[in-house]
């Protein structure tokens, strides 16, 4: 069973929910860059006030970091980890890697949630978020195009890429998900 795992898809294709799914199934650490940045604020660590501060400012934070947190948190566990959110670009596809090769646990299989743009939209209108408006989506559709597009690719030419239809049912998706780890 693969143990070192990594979702990749759009805003609303259901990485989260998928991730959550299979980490409580299988005792993996579910590692959402989201919850590690809030995570670190609320323990009030060094790194925790660092991305507070640059959050309050309304600013990104750096891969720099975010990387220092993943790693931090990667570090702890060996039973097996899903990594949802991170990588967002190339850049941070490489930091990861070398990383990952240091504490010897590559990266096993990467599974990409595909769903096309009009249902992903009309998903996430009813999710209903202050911030998840058709123009606001639009945007962030075409950000993720093109920083985070490149690395279904990457993953493909690595032979680590398994696509996922995820614009059906839930249940669907995770046996989808269960099968094709369990192929490999």
């Amino acid at each position: 069973m693969k143990k070192h795992l990594l979702f990749l898809g759009p805003p609303g294709a259901g990485k989260g929910t998928q991730a959550a799914l299979l980490s409580e199934a299988n005792s993996y650490l579910h590692l959402s860059t989201g919850e590690l940045l809030r995570k670190e604020i609320d323990l009030d660590t060094d790194l925790g006030k660092q991305v507070k501060d640059i959050m309050n400012k309304g600013e990104l934070v750096s891969d720099q970091l975010v990387l220092e947190i993943v790693k931090k948190n990667l570090d702890k566990d060996n039973n097996g980890w899903i990594l949802d959110g991170y990588p967002r670009n190339l850049s941070q596809v490489h930091s990861l890697n070398d990383v990952l090769i240091n504490i010897n646990q590559p990266l096993e299989i990467v599974f990409y949630l595909d769903i096309p743009d009009e249902v992903l939209i009309k998903r996430l209108l009813i999710r209903g978020r202050k911030d998840d408006n058709e123009k606001t989506i639009k945007t962030r559709l075409k950000i993720y195009k093109e920083t985070t597009e490149p690395l279904i690719e990457y993953y493909k030419d690595l032979s680590l890429l398994e696509n996922i239809k995820a614009d059906g049912d839930l249940k669907t998706i995770s046996a989808d998900i269960k099968q094709k780890m369990a192929c490999r």
